[in-house]
């Protein structure tokens, strides 16, 4: 038996050998293509081999002729030969090659060729496009076709094609052939129109729209002008025809005041003469006054829609692109992962299904409990074992007998769910004694992750039913996690993060990475160009001082509040909505607006941040879990103690997502589900996950500390922005997050005893340090009052005791040291 073992495991070594050597000879393409050196060294080459071209068919142009006949002899004739006879700048590689591109296909529109490789070769060493090569590689190819053809034609009707043939080149020369033996000289004709449907779809021509547009301007400046001609034609006319008979009226009107009488024989005697004159002059101010309105129209034509302004950027530079700031970009490849073969896991052999069936259902019937019908669902880390009771059984008789199952298994984490939700049966779940290892390629490489639309989608494992368990951040919106330590905490944080890495471009996603046990996240310091945010002039962009949480936690409040504003100014009710309209460019970036990334705080061990800042920490985080969801930043906190001095009643009812590791104690477990299970748990990343009034037990994936450093130093590697997305600008009020500036001279010197003893009892009252340090009422209270400044205790709070904010000796020590006394 020892002997055939030794042979497999020579084998399996043999085996892996070849593959391993296998792999080496391949060529990895993927790593040749995403490397940022090869992307600079292929860009390069580009831009040289496009000079070469264009030099080469510009020196064909006036050597071309004499060439011909050595590069028909190569092949025959020695090289040395052939080259010490050509003419091109570029010897024999010149003339060769330009034979080909010009003589033999496009004539002289073969100079627009080298444009492309010129520009594609710009793109790639500078990150940067001079024009839209998209756009531009289709004009190169169209004008490429079509001057040759017209080239060609000019050549044909001019009769000198023999020595004229490198102008069109052999492509403009045989099509026109073809045209002219089907339609003769009209070929033209067809030539032109080609260009002219070019032009109308490329660039978005209509003639006759414009014509339209403008003879109403044209018949718009002759209104103008009529206008302005009618009342200074009506004017002149007046005096010079009405001389005679508007002066007797205004004579009538003086002597009106003087003598009633004499004015009456005069009216009468001029009245036909009265009533032409006022007749025009009433016409005259009436036209004058209806005409005021054309003068105000002209400007509210000068003033575009701005839902038809947005439509017609839209049209001509498309839909706005936020992953254009870092073009070259490469996702980090799957092949960077472990990859391990699933198969070669031992699985739950029959045998043990069989016998734990066996055991189930002896157990219960040796309390009187039959059993109708039982079920096994195999997990990787749990089987499902499903039970239906004949009638007349009481479910919290099957639930009482949770240890009695477990002895008769002999197997720990034995956990009962009764009832199944919707499903009308009792579960009981039984570890395997094989457990199965979720690999997170594995997991990331499923369909589900791969082809999920989530916003901010995070794979967190399998389900006891071998499913891949994919979750959106975005709709969570915020994620609360909890575990013992070595139950997998760190992993699972890992794993969100790689989640979101691959799924998401730098410009749609950032980091908040807070980690007090400075360890766990400096791994992902080399994303700082890429994927992290940080406070401006901060050093490091993994936040480790309390201090700068604090102020990085109220930065993004402010930061909440700016694209709440933002928000309100576009009329959208959340992210989602806001960078829709600013892709559509329907939000005018001169106004402020500009592409919201999502944000991601995450926190690695919250309890100690409660114990060393409490509600400056507590303030801004409930803050932000209550208001920040709408505006894309989500929270993930993690913390080995949930206790409910960690994971306050605040911050837990806007965590409506947590997930559990294994915990100490069922009421661990009650504070972060609430409910009992996950001090049942095995370990080593099983879990349980609470989520829409559903607890669903999983299996964390597991990824080591070496692919996090390769997906890291793959991106890393690659060109970023030029600093990490900054955060708003925060200052704290005086002394906040700083006890470095306090005076401890003045200290009483019996301060360190009294804290210790305050945390010791977890009571910070001052007759307890009056009562066992015996000392005076006032002196206790001054030591108190201390303990306030340093930040061991809270403030005042009338007849209850003050808040501990520490709760083991080491934490107050390192505090103590920090601050001198």
């Amino acid at each position: 038996m020892a002997e055939n073992t030794r042979r497999s495991s020579t084998r399996n070594a043999k085996s892996k050998t070849k593959e391993k050597s296998a792999r080496q000879l391949s060529f990895d393409w993927a790593a040749l293509t995403s490397s940022p050196k090869n992307t600079l060294v292929a860009g390069m080459v580009l831009l040289v081999i496009s000079v070469l071209l264009e030099v080469a068919f510009l020196s064909y142009l006036f050597t071309g002729a004499a060439d011909q006949s050595e590069v028909g002899a190569l092949g025959t004739a020695p090289l040395r030969d052939v080259g010490a006879a050509t003419r091109n700048v570029l010897g024999v590689f010149g003339a060769f090659v330009s034979q080909v591109f010009v003589y033999r296909w496009f004539g002289l529109a073969a100079l627009l060729v080298p444009v492309v490789p010129f520009l594609a070769g710009w793109r790639m060493v500078f990150g940067a496009d001079l024009v839209n090569l998209s756009r531009t590689t289709k004009e190169v190819i169209f004008f490429t076709l079509w001057v040759s053809i017209f080239l060609g034609y000019i050549v044909l009707i001019s009769g000198s094609s023999a020595s004229l043939s490198f102008l069109p080149g052999g492509f403009g020369f045989y099509v026109n052939e073809l045209l002219s033996n089907l339609i003769g000289y009209g070929s033209i004709v067809i030539i032109l129109v080609f260009l002219f449907c070019f032009a109308v779809y490329f660039y978005n021509l209509n003639p006759v729209e414009r014509w339209q547009q403008s003879q109403d301007k044209r018949l718009a400046r002759q209104q103008d002008q009529d206008y302005v001609d009618d009342p200074e034609d009506s004017t002149e006319e007046s005096p010079s025809s009405h001389t005679q008979e508007t002066t007797p009226t205004v004579s009538v009107l003086d002597q009106t005041y003087d003598d009633p009488v004499e004015t009456e024989e005069v009216i009468d005697s001029e009245e036909p003469e009265t009533e032409v004159d006022v007749e025009p002059v009433l016409e005259a101010k009436l036209e004058l006054e209806l005409d005021e309105a054309p003068p105000v129209a002209i400007p509210q034509e000068e003033d575009p829609d701005p839902d038809e302004l947005s439509e017609e950027i839209l049209r001509n530079f498309g839909q706005y692109d936020p992953t254009l700031d870092l073009p070259s970009f490469q996702y980090p490849s799957l092949d960077i992962l472990n990859d391990v073969d699933d198969s070669a896991q031992q699985k739950v052999s029959h045998d043990e299904l069989e016998s734990n069936k066996e055991r189930i259902v002896d157990t219960l019937a040796s309390y009187g409990i039959n059993i109708s019908k039982i079920k096994a669902t195999i997990g990787p880390t749990v089987t499902l074992y499903e039970i239906i009771p004949e009638a007349g059984v009481r479910i919290s008789k099957i639930q009482n007998l949770e240890k009695d199952i477990a002895l008769s298994l002999a197997a720990l984490g034995i956990r009962i769910i009764a009832p199944m939700p919707g499903r009308g049966t009792i579960g009981i779940e039984v570890p395997n004694k094989n457990r199965e290892t979720v690999f997170i390629r594995s997991v990331l490489n499923s369909d589900r992750f791969q082809k999920s639309n989530y916003d901010l989608p995070v794979v967190l494992g399998k389900t006891v039913s071998n499913e891949i368990y994919v979750a959106d951040l975005a709709r969570m919106p915020h994620l609360l996690m909890a575990g013992a330590t070595g139950q997998g905490k760190s992993v699972g944080l890992n794993v969100i993060l790689a989640s979101l890495i691959y799924k998401k471009h730098p410009a749609q996603l950032k980091f908040v990475l807070v980690d007090p046990k400075k360890v766990e996240l400096t791994l992902f310091n080399k994303l700082e160009r890429h994927y992290l945010a940080k406070l401006p002039n901060s050093d490091e962009a993994i936040i480790t001082d309390t201090k700068k949480v604090i102020h990085t936690l109220n930065s993004l409040c402010i930061e909440m509040d700016n694209r709440y504003d933002l928000l309100k100014e576009a009329t959208a009710r959340n992210l989602k909505e806001y960078n829709a309209k600013f892709v559509q460019r329907k939000l005018n970036p001169e106004n402020g607006h500009h592409f919201l990334p999502y944000i991601v705080l995450v926190i690695d061990e919250l309890a100690d941040l409660m114990m060393t800042a409490g509600k400056e920490v507590e303030t801004p985080i409930a803050r932000l879990a209550q208001l920040a969801r709408a505006v894309g930043i989500h929270l993930v906190l993690a913390t080995q103690r949930p206790s409910v001095k960690v994971i306050t009643g605040l911050i837990k009812a806007n965590f409506p997502a947590r997930l559990s590791f294994r915990v100490t104690s069922s009421i661990d477990s009650r504070t972060i589900l609430d409910s009992g299970g996950a001090e049942q748990l095995v370990g080593q990343g099983d879990m349980l996950l609470a989520i829409n009034s559903e607890i669903v037990r999983l299996q964390c994936p597991y990824i080591d500390t070496r692919e996090i450093e390769d997906v890291c130093e793959f991106i890393g590697s690659q060109r970023g922005y030029g600093e990490a997305y900054a955060l708003p600008e925060y200052e704290g009020e005086d002394g906040d997050g700083s006890r470095g500036d306090v005076n401890t001279e003045d200290f009483d010197q019996l301060l360190p005893d009294a804290a210790r003893l305050v945390i010791t009892h977890q009571q910070g009252s001052t007759s307890l340090i009056q009562r066992k340090m015996k000392l005076g009422y006032n002196r206790a209270g001054r030591i108190m009052d201390q303990l306030e400044i340093l930040g061991v205790v809270g403030p005042f709070t009338g007849s209850k005791a003050r808040d501990v904010m520490f709760h083991d000796l080491e934490s107050l020590e390192q505090h103590l040291n920090s601050v001198g006394v």
